[in-house]
């Protein structure tokens, strides 16, 4: 449970106001070459020179002469270009200006919904080396110019206007990946958020919301933000041109548009029963609780409780009043208790909404492993981690007994109850140091040959691994916790602190199996996968030119070796065909070099990642089984 994670700017960014992505984008627009040349010096001081005023407005100084106000509306947000006004004599056209708007965080769109089931040639089940391959060498052909606007909106479900603004989001998205993060400034930016605004527009909202976690991760990328990883940047770019290559290629239905708002709807009388707690907790300074519900039939509900206050909040919101339907209860409460609901609302996703008509009972809770919770640990893992979907959704919870083998970094090494199960890994569900997922996870750590039962969500882009959220005794189990009552038989890794008083006494019995270190393969991290990774995230981070310094020298042959030797030839393929097409250096009739099409390279960059991500899911589905 999670919402959007994606850096917005530098840490002097707070006081400035959010900005609607057409704001920037026409800002930037209106600038001269010369003073868009300056634009990335200029928006390096603005955040810290930021001073809110007693009327709520928000200025930065620009020496003697200039001072920039920024005026957001009632949303807190500079949604109209008159909110923005700079005391210069070039302005609105001035470099002040659009150098404020550049340094403040970008507005967040509503959250789109997740696309309409069916089958995905890039990540789902069908994805192939002949899929993805086709792609690499067929270059604009096989891209946005392929159909007609008119055939597309006949057969694929969408308007001329949706495929003409998917066309222009992938040709502004395939430059942000020829330039990268060193060259990716905020005038690249400013034409992905202009394209993002014209989706938008168009009904896009599932290809606008990409396009906008790629300039974020840009910009945490040049701001050095901790918060900002590469791998993230990298799916970020892929899901960009996949959604805008496919969408505008006309292939694609109208359920890959993805829709604004996600509409609660009724669901009649409800008996859920609490799971356990989440801390949630955002870079964009959002915190709160997620409580994890079961309904009587076995389906998964949740009541958020999300707001500004980042950390703080989260760790306070885990004892917070439940507000739905005037139900007396606490979210502590909750998560081991349950709820009688008259007139419920439900989201797509489970979420129980506090309608006007919502009327809401509190009444008991059930152990893990009684009632409707006895199915979430009545299978192996390794089989409900194959039933859940492949993509498109956030994984569901599942529930499995274990034993733990020892330590592995941050990890916990433990292997389940069930005869012939797969080593798993217990992972931090949240880093954050103030949160107390890490410090339990180490006592456990602690503790070779207990013991416990889990629930927890798996992290399908890691290999068995299992992030827990809430931990619990072992019925019938000798060595196993021991927790307090009240806590019926669970305690939430996000809110409540393991002590000494709940392990075993003795250390009698508590003997691993067997040991931590002989039992650690990795059959992704010891894949020469790795290899290919690598090679898409330089791109990210050094543009086209690094992918192509890549391809000289014997590089691009060691990394063919080591993949075919591995039996990854469609790999090393696809890299062979990234780095070439990297390295292409087209002339004109006069000799002249000329510039390279990016639209070709980021088919390319898009092939490889493709199949990257398809072979590493395999792998991660075959470390569970």
């Amino acid at each position: 449970m999670s919402i959007d994670e994606s850096s917005t700017g530098g840490p002097g960014s707070v006081l400035l106001p959010a900005v609607a992505p057409e704001v920037l984008a026409e800002a930037v627009e209106s600038l001269s070459g010369r003073l868009r040349k300056k634009l990335d010096a200029a928006i390096e001081g603005c955040a810290a020179g930021a001073v809110r005023a007693a009327d709520g407005s928000v200025g930065v100084r620009f020496g003697e002469d200039a001072v920039v106000t920024l005026r957001p509306g009632p949303s807190g947000v500079v949604t109209e270009a008159d909110q923005a006004v700079c005391g210069c004599l070039l302005a609105p056209r001035c470099l002040h200006r659009a150098a404020v708007l550049g340094a403040s965080p970008i507005a967040d769109p509503q959250e789109p919904a997740p696309p309409a089931p069916g089958p995905d040639p890039v990540t789902g089940p069908g994805a192939s080396a002949a899929t993805t391959g086709a792609r690499a060498v067929a270059g604009p052909a096989a891209g946005p110019a392929a159909g007609g606007a008119e055939g597309a909106a006949e057969g694929g479900g969408l308007t001329a206007a949706q495929v003409r603004a998917a066309a222009a989001l992938w040709g502004a998205a395939a430059e942000a990946l020829a330039a990268g993060v060193t060259a990716g400034g905020a005038v690249v930016q400013a034409e992905l958020l202009r394209a993002a605004h014209t989706a938008r527009i168009a009904g896009l909202p599932r290809a606008e919301a990409a396009a906008l976690r790629v300039v974020r991760g840009l910009r945490a990328a040049r701001d050095r933000s901790a918060a900002q990883r590469l791998a993230e940047l990298t799916g970020a770019f892929r899901e960009l041109l996949y959604t805008a290559g496919l969408l505008a290629s006309g292939a694609a239905g109208a359920g890959l548009a993805g829709a604004v708002r996600r509409s609660y709807e009724a669901g009649g009388s409800l008996r859920v029963y609490g799971l356990c707690r989440e801390p949630v907790l955002s870079a964009t300074g959002y915190g709160g609780v997620a409580t994890h519900l079961l309904g009587v039939d076995g389906a998964h509900y949740s009541v958020s409780d999300v707001r500004p206050g980042g950390l703080s909040r989260a760790r306070g919101a885990g004892a917070a009043s439940v507000a739905l339907g005037g139900a007396v209860l606490d979210h502590a409460g909750l998560a081991r208790g349950g709820l009688r609901v008259v007139g419920a609302t439900v989201s797509p996703e489970g979420r129980l909404g506090a309608g006007r008509g919502v009327r809401a009972t509190a009444v008991g809770g059930v152990a893990w492993g009684e009632g409707p919770t006895a199915a979430l640990f009545s299978r192996p893992a390794a089989e409900a981690v194959a039933a859940m979907p492949a993509e498109g959704a956030e994984p569901g919870l599942l529930g499995c007994d274990v034993r733990v083998v020892g330590a592995s970094g941050d990890h916990v090494l433990v292997r389940e109850l069930t005869p012939g199960a797969p080593l798993l890994r217990l992972a931090p569900a949240h880093p954050h140091p103030e949160l107390p997922h890490a410090a339990n996870l180490r006592r456990i750590a602690g503790h070779p040959g207990l013991v416990l039962r889990v629930l927890g969500r798996p992290d399908l882009d890691r290999a068995a691994t299992l992030r827990p959220l809430a931990v619990g005794p072992v019925p019938g189990a000798e060595h196993s916790l021991r927790l307090p009552p009240e806590w019926l038989g669970r305690a939430d890794l996000g809110y409540d602190r393991l002590q000494g008083a709940h392990f075993p006494g003795g250390a009698e019995g508590l003997v691993p199996q067997e040991s931590a270190p002989a039992a650690g393969a990795d059959p992704l991290a010891d894949s020469p996968l790795w290899r290919v990774r690598r090679l898409l995230e330089a791109g990210v981070a050094g543009g086209r030119r690094a992918v192509a310094e890549a391809a000289r020298g014997a590089e691009p042959a060691a990394l063919a070796a080591a993949l075919r030797r591995a039996g990854f030839g469609s790999a090393a393929e696809l890299a062979a065909a990234l780095t070439a097409e990297a390295d292409r250096r087209p002339r004109d009739a006069f000799g002249r070099l000329a510039d390279a099409s990016a639209e070709r390279y980021a088919w390319a960059w898009l092939a490889a990642a493709a199949h990257l991500a398809a072979a590493e899911r395999s792998l991660v589905a075959a470390s569970w089984a």
